[in-house]
């Protein structure tokens, strides 16, 4: 009995180290300072009280209790700012506060928004995060602009029709802030001073009740914006640093883990420091178990926690051998791996709440989510068909994040995307609630997704020849586009394009459609890929008002100067990846074309309304396809790249006509190949002007059935 217990006080304390970091006995203060306030804890370099609690007085927190509410339990504000503090994130100097709400003509409180006081951070170590948040705009036909120093620096228009205008009650529904009764738009960097102004689209006001604020963006949500009319404050993130004159004479010393930082600089060069862990060992939520990185706290690297331990776990081995307590260890042995394995289930679970988790079991419930087509792949089995993420299985990188192939122990191919959001998932949850819904064999299909990782994952098929962008631009002799491909692709494109906006059970405005994001198989038919910026809008909506984002060179030029988005913006996209088919030339170009011609959409319209269309046409068209179907298809993309919007054709309108040439370029093919018909073109090239795509198929048809 007594050599049991010795044995087991010695592997206690072989493994307290690892207990003792899992029940957080660490410091997040200064020696000898409180440590929380309320329900908040308040890591260094803030602090309370005394002096030496804080690294500066800008860090200095003032625990007070609200007098606007009858809350017994008091809260942290920044005592320099008198604003009120939510949550600390020190691994990635971060801090959550309430910012006040601005408001406009609101009878509830009257609240003036020219009298409201400017939140300014000058000379401070804070600026507004860009990428945490948003400026958020709610009112019927409203402009709002967000000001800095006096200059406008961003701005949003929302608009209500007359009959749903309900005064100061703005009913927000499920698809949150797309122009109808809001509007939002992203911050501009290191903006450190800001208020707004909101001002009527009608001479006289606007109508009814507005508000403007600096919000976290994943709180731009149905659910939120209806609670903000009955709030004066609202959550935003502030980033901050340690400024390098705060240093001087200072007796706090920086450790090691810092590193010099740019936050509040407006001129790239280094004004303070900030001070983090490993890579693959942040945690924001975690900091009160592993510690304070501004304090040298942080955890230990999991592989050398167990390399240094080895040699700990034979010593064990022996004593026990020799003991006769073999069964005791292995007793406690499996009661630590039970541990582990609890921790990292709860860890998976934290995750998985993070990642949208919880959002996505709510749209799978409310229907939005196809369930049935859908997988959820654990960690451990997208690890091996990946190779633990070898570099060697990249397919390729892009600005939402990196895609892996993989193979499942199934044997099946797939792709595997990780996304680059850290906290922030809307555009993963939006990719894979609109592809669940999407079946159509002209669309990438999802296979599922993984979300017990710190970064989620979705799961999708293999698609083996890349892109259609390589094919055009780098050319494959092997392979040659054809006129035949390029037009079937084009055929499929506009297919899959159609579907989205007219045959899914909601419109879905894809508004990122370009060749890099049109995949080609193992038989080089088309699949539209991609879908982290696509919307899901309600049938009666005519546009979408977002902050403008997209590809330059595709990018609708209605779109970038209104920040609303129609169905005719995808269409307007079409059209230049038919001018790429027709031509070969990449959408922008600052190599081989003129200062005038460097964009492929203004320069193909240039070309077509001056004659010169067969100058610019890539020699594997004309040398494979007939001038009348050429010129069909380029009045067709002509049409597509119309400024105005509304003199574009619809995309069922872009599918029929592509349709219909392909059908007449197959028939002709038919007739050439068999040797049945003789048939021969136009014998003189048509004008452009009035030439369009119906009547060249007339004149196509009338020659067709006049050799029959």
């Amino acid at each position: 009995m007594i050599l049991s217990f010795t044995i087991f006080h010695i592997i206690v304390l072989i493994l307290s180290p690892r207990l003792a970091s899992a029940h957080g006995d660490v410091n997040i203060a200064q020696y000898g300072c409180n440590s929380t306030c309320g329900t908040v804890s308040v890591p260094f370099p803030f602090g309370m009280n005394e002096p030496h609690c804080y690294a500066h007085k800008w860090f200095e927190i003032e625990c007070k209790f609200d007098n606007n509410t009858s809350s017994d339990v008091p809260k942290p504000y920044l005592k320099s700012l008198n604003l009120e503090v939510i949550h600390f994130y020190p691994y990635s100097s971060k801090v959550e506060i309430m910012n006040p709400i601005y408001r406009s003509n609101c009878q509830k409180n009257k609240i003036s928004i020219n009298n409201r006081k400017t939140v300014n951070l000058r000379d401070s170590p804070y600026i507004f995060s860009q990428a945490e948040n948003t400026f958020l705009a709610v009112g019927c036909n409203n402009l709002a602009f967000l000001q800095s120093n006096g200059t406008t620096v961003g701005g949003c228009v929302s608009i209500c029709d007359d009959d749903n205008n309900n005064g100061n009650n703005y009913n927000f529904t499920s698809d949150g802030c797309n122009g109808r009764y809001c509007c939002e738009t992203s911050l501009p960097s290191h903006l450190s001073e800001f208020n707004a102004t909101l001002r009527g689209l009608r001479e006289q006001s606007s109508d009814g009740c507005g508000y403007a604020l600096i919000v976290r963006h994943y709180l731009v949500r149905f659910d939120i914006l209806n609670e903000l009319k009955n709030r004066e404050h609202a959550p935003a993130v502030l980033e901050w640093e340690i400024l390098n004159d705060m240093l001087i004479n200072s007796t706090f010393q920086l450790p090691p883990n810092c590193y010099n930082s740019k936050v509040t600089s407006l001129s790239n060069r280094t004004t303070g420091q900030q001070c983090r862990c490993s890579s693959g060992f942040y945690s924001d939520y975690l900091y009160e178990i592993y510690g304070n990185p501004y304090l040298g706290g942080c955890p230990v690297p999991e592989q050398d926690f167990y390399r240094n331990n080895r040699w700990k776990k034979w010593v064990i081995v022996g004593i026990s051998s020799s003991l006769g307590s073999i069964g005791f260890l292995i007793g406690l042995w499996f009661l630590y791996k039970a541990m582990k394995r609890r921790m990292i289930k709860k860890r998976r679970e934290k995750f998985f709440k993070r990642n949208g988790g919880l959002l996505l079991q709510k749209r799978m419930s409310a229907g939005e989510v196809n369930v049935d087509r859908t997988i959820l792949f654990t960690l451990k089995d997208l690890k091996k068909a990946t190779d633990n993420f070898n570099k060697d299985r990249i397919l390729g990188k892009g600005g939402q994040g990196t895609v892996y192939k993989g193979m499942l122990v199934d044997g099946k191919i797939v792709a595997v995307k990780k996304f680059k959001v850290e906290g922030k998932v809307e555009e993963f949850i939006n990719e894979f609630v609109i592809l669940s819904q999407i079946n159509n064999r002209n669309v990438v299909r999802l296979l599922g997704c993984c979300l017990e990782t710190e970064i989620p994952l979705l799961v999708y098929e293999f698609i083996p020849n890349g892109n259609l962008f390589e094919y055009l631009h780098d050319q494959n002799e092997d392979i040659p586009m054809t006129w035949d491909m390029r037009l079937r692709i084009a055929c499929e494109v506009a297919g899959a394009i159609f579907y989205l906006h007219s045959v899914a059970s909601q419109p879905i405005y894809h508004r990122d459609v370009k060749s890099t994001n049109i995949l080609l198989d193992e038989k080089y038919r088309a699949k539209l890929a991609d879908f982290g910026a696509s919307r899901i809008i309600s049938i009666e909506a005519t546009h979408l008002t977002t902050m403008v984002q997209g590809t330059f060179g595709y990018l609708d030029p209605e779109y970038f100067y209104t920040s609303q988005f129609t169905e005719k913006s995808d269409v307007y996209s079409f059209g230049v990846v038919l001018a790429e088919l027709l031509t070969g030339k990449k959408p922008i170009s600052s190599v081989t074309r003129s200062e005038d011609s460097k964009n492929l959409a203004s320069y193909f319209v240039q070309c077509i309304e001056e004659n010169i269309l067969f100058d610019i046409i890539d020699k594997r068209v004309i040398e494979g396809g007939e001038k009348e179907h050429i010129i069909s298809v380029a009045n067709l993309a002509y049409r597509c790249l119309e400024i105005n919007g509304r003199k574009r054709p619809t995309m069922k309108e872009v599918t029929l006509e592509l349709e219909g040439i392909r059908g007449f370029n197959k028939k002709l093919n038919a007739q050439q190949n068999n040797e049945e018909i003789e048939f021969s073109g136009i014998e003189q090239y048509q004008p452009w002007d009035g030439f369009s795509a119906s009547n060249s198929l007339s004149i196509i048809s009338s020659q067709t059935h006049s050799t029959d």
